[in-house]
């Protein structure tokens, strides 16, 4: 028989089960080339033909052939060809016959996969898993794919700690060749930890090495942690985290020698037992750090190396080590240098000796440098931050103060600054990788009192206005007691200097008929002006004039009736800023102060000077993540040329200004006494001194990071007061005589604040209590606001 019967075939095709190219399948099928030449003896051929294909083109095939018109029907190369044809992975079947001297090649091409659908899984997303699998609408359907893409499913569920899930591929048959690939996923029980164990501990227990390692037990109360989940990775990330803990207290020849996980017969969860081997404690014997480098002084970095001789051996300290070290030959313009320590253990004397070995290496200097992910910002915007240039000398000192001065800016998530080697030995590129975020922001406020009050703040700003650096605002407030509308506009680098100037132009209409009796409406204008005096301090300067109208109502105290009527204000002031903290927007460590100087009276009709300063400390306490802050700010404002401080120009604190407080809910107040001899509050007139101060603790409230829910506790402590004698009304005693009280009487609030950077804008939540306060105070519990970026 000369030709392959196409009915054994077409059977094949139509008996096929799931996968269409079974393992016997996806082999090239053998020619019988003995029993070719026997019965037919050597055949040539003149023609080929491709029967079957649908997408494939015949000549496609055809190139893949060895054997051409006129060759002999040489067996091997027509199995090798077969082979050829299988490797492409376009096809499921190929099958070749000889009718006289016509080579028909049947092929049997790969379905399409039509759509990948996913059914069963709750506890992993769609998402997550397509990611991972490989196999997508429109690719090829193979067998060998779809049982990698099951090994990928199971792989991600693992990883969620569900070691008891199955995936059951199914195809559903389409016309044109095409199928719908679908994963059955039964995903089984979470498979937690239910117990870690340690062999061989002895300095240190179960429950502290329990709190050393990231895995954790699995306990109904931590619904919103997955590190109670099995996690091979993990295991391994524990391994090195019980080393390090070791190391950092005297263990040198700390080892795991095993950690093994077992899983119940039901699957349902893990016991791990670690087994270690914790040696003896070492203490640091002889350090030296030997160097070729003439500008490297070896008694200089023995000096400052965190590694002392006779104290307890601690393995963090030689990285600290290596980084300073490798630092100081920065500062001194050795870019490339490398650092490697020599550690010698010496069991007799459990010491461990220390030789930091610094190779040579050539001063570099700066050959270009790079900016990199500033989609939006332009160059210049980063590069006038930076304090190298093209051709000076590497500086890593200058390098770590550039990067500041860019993170600073506001504009970017991450900033990193890398040297690479340049064209040569003493050349280096610096690479400025940024990573930008949103510097546009939409924000709202809402505030509640415990009087009802409520406050809406609407504005929109942009930091980095189109890439330039430009900073504007609109913003609109409004409620029932206050309107105002502001624009604000700032180029920090005004002329191509670094001075920083801009202008603002506001309307503020204000009732304070609840807090005081009168209403304001202030309109005007003011320009800024802002330089470098050092590194880390910065001046200011600004002259505002502005036009204040006061109405008052009908029966109010004199202090506020001398206030009515329009006046002209010219004001000329500067600032000085003293910033040493780390990080703009959240500081963690590190200090600020602020001074401010305000003169009235050239030009206008009032006359006063208004001081007032702010400073802050930041410390991290404990861990990272936990920063303790204390804060305080004072202000005094006098009038001078014979003129008294009016109302409107004096300070109302309370709000977010001293949380527990209303809006103007401290400080001197008209009252008087009912038949009872309770005060009842009468009208706030404001204050010419004030000084506050909060400290706060900020924490993590133990909620995966990606929630980014964050609390703090706190308590705010102050007084305001000092009016005017020509405002003071003496009491002279009855029920119907109102009289005012100015004491500098100390207030204390508590209470705590929750952040959430929510999927439309942070939030904060503030609850606080006055526990200290006048009986003539107004107090607020609960205050909410919320913005949101773009």
């Amino acid at each position: 028989m000369k030709f392959f019967v196409w009915t054994i075939a077409a059977l094949a095709f139509l008996c096929s089960p799931l996968a269409y190219a079974q393992p016997a399948q996806e082999q090239a099928p053998q020619l019988d080339a003995q029993s070719l030449q026997e019965e037919q003896g050597p055949v040539r051929v003149m023609q080929i033909l491709v029967e079957g294909n649908q997408r494939v083109e015949a000549d496609t095939i055809l190139s893949y052939m060895l054997v051409r018109p006129g060759d002999a029907a040489d067996p091997r190369l027509i199995n090798l060809s077969i082979q050829t044809l299988f490797a492409t992975n376009l096809f499921a079947d190929v099958r070749v016959g000889i009718e006289g001297s016509t080579l028909i090649i049947f092929v049997r091409e790969n379905p399409v996969i039509n759509r990948v659908v996913l059914e069963g899984n709750r506890a992993v997303s769609d998402s997550r898993i397509t990611d991972e699998i490989q196999l997508q609408p429109r690719a090829l359907f193979t067998r060998a794919r779809v049982q990698a893409d099951v090994q990928r499913i199971l792989e991600v569920y693992r990883r969620s700690g569900r070691f008891a899930v199955q995936v059951n591929p199914q195809i559903v048959e389409l016309p044109q060749n095409r199928v719908d690939l679908v994963f059955e996923i039964s995903e089984g029980p979470t498979t937690g930890v239910r117990r870690i164990n340690f062999v061989g501990n002895r300095a240190f227990s179960d429950r502290r090495l329990r709190g050393e390692v990231v895995t954790s037990e699995a306990r109904w109360w931590r619904l919103f942690n997955s590190n109670d989940n099995y996690d091979p990775d993990r295991l391994e990330f524990d391994r090195e985290r019980l080393r390090e803990f070791y190391a950092d207290r005297g263990y040198a020849d700390f080892r795991v020698s095993s950690a093994i996980a077992e899983l119940v017969p039901d699957q349902s969860g893990f016991y791990i037992t670690y087994t270690v081997d914790e040696g003896q404690v070492y203490n640091f014997g002889e350090i030296t750090v030997t160097t070729e480098i003439e500008d490297l002084s070896s008694e200089y970095l023995e000096a400052i190396v965190s590694t002392r001789p006779g104290s307890l051996y601690v393995g963090s300290r030689i990285e600290e080590s290596v980084d300073t070290l490798t630092f100081a030959a920065g500062a001194a313009g050795y870019a490339f240098v490398d650092v490697r320590p020599r550690v010698r253990t010496n069991r007799e004397t459990q010491t461990v000796d220390i030789e930091y070995v610094i190779n040579p290496a050539p001063r570099v200097y700066i050959e270009r440098i790079d900016i990199l992910g500033n989609s939006r910002t332009l160059d210049r915007v980063i590069r006038r931050e930076m304090e190298l240039v093209e051709g000076d000398a590497f500086n890593q000192v200058l390098v770590n103060l550039s990067r500041q001065r860019v993170r600073r800016l506001g504009f970017f998530e991450n900033v990193e600054i890398t040297p690479v080697q340049g064209s040569s030995a003493d050349r280096a590129r610096l690479q400025v990788n940024v990573t930008e975020q949103p510097t546009g922001e939409l924000a709202f406020g809402v505030g509640y009192s415990s009087t009802d009050s409520f406050l809406v703040d609407f504005s929109v700003s942009e930091r980095n206005l189109r890439g330039r650096g430009q900073f504007l605002r609109l913003r609109v407030s409004e409620s029932s007691r206050r309107r105002q509308i502001d624009i604000r506009f700032t180029e920090p680098r005004f002329l191509d200097r670094n001075l920083a100037a801009g202008f603002d132009l506001f309307q503020v209409r204000s009732n304070f008929s609840r807090e005081a009796s009168f209403e304001t409406e202030s309109t005007g204008f003011s320009l800024r002006t802002g330089f470098p005096l050092t590194a880390s301090v910065e001046g200011g300067l600004n002259f505002t004039l502005r036009n204040d109208e006061v109405r008052t109502f009908a029966g109010v105290s004199s202090a506020i009736a001398r206030a009515s009527g329009s006046r002209l204000t010219s004001l000329v002031g500067y600032s000085v800023a003293w910033n040493r903290i780390d990080d703009f927007r959240r500081p963690t460590n590190g200090f600020q102060l602020n001074l401010n100087q305000e003169l009235a009276g050239f030009g206008g009709d009032v006359r006063y000077v208004r001081t007032e300063g702010r400073g802050a400390i930041y410390r991290n306490v404990f861990r990272p993540d936990i920063v303790l802050s204390l804060t305080g700010e004072t202000g005094l404002i006098l009038g001078w040329g014979g003129d008294d401080v009016r109302i409107n120009d004096r300070f109302f604190k309370g709000g977010n200004s001293f949380r527990g407080f209303e809006t103007a809910g401290i400080g001197p107040r008209v009252v008087q006494r009912n038949a009872e001899g309770q005060l009842i509050r009468g009208d706030a007139l404001g204050g010419n001194f004030y000084a506050i101060g909060a400290l706060e603790l900020g924490f993590p409230l133990g909620l995966p990071e990606q929630y980014g829910v964050r609390g703090s506790v706190f308590t705010e402590f102050g007084t305001m007061g000092v009016l005017p004698s020509v405002d003071q009304i003496a009491d002279v005693g009855g029920t119907t005589s109102p009289f005012t009280i100015d004491e500098l009487a100390p207030r204390v609030s508590v209470g705590v604040s929750i952040f959430w950077d929510s999927p439309f804008g942070p939030v904060r939540f503030d609850f606080a209590e006055a526990v200290v306060h006048q009986e003539y105070d107004r107090r607020e519990f609960f205050r909410f606001s919320t913005s949101t970026g773009f």
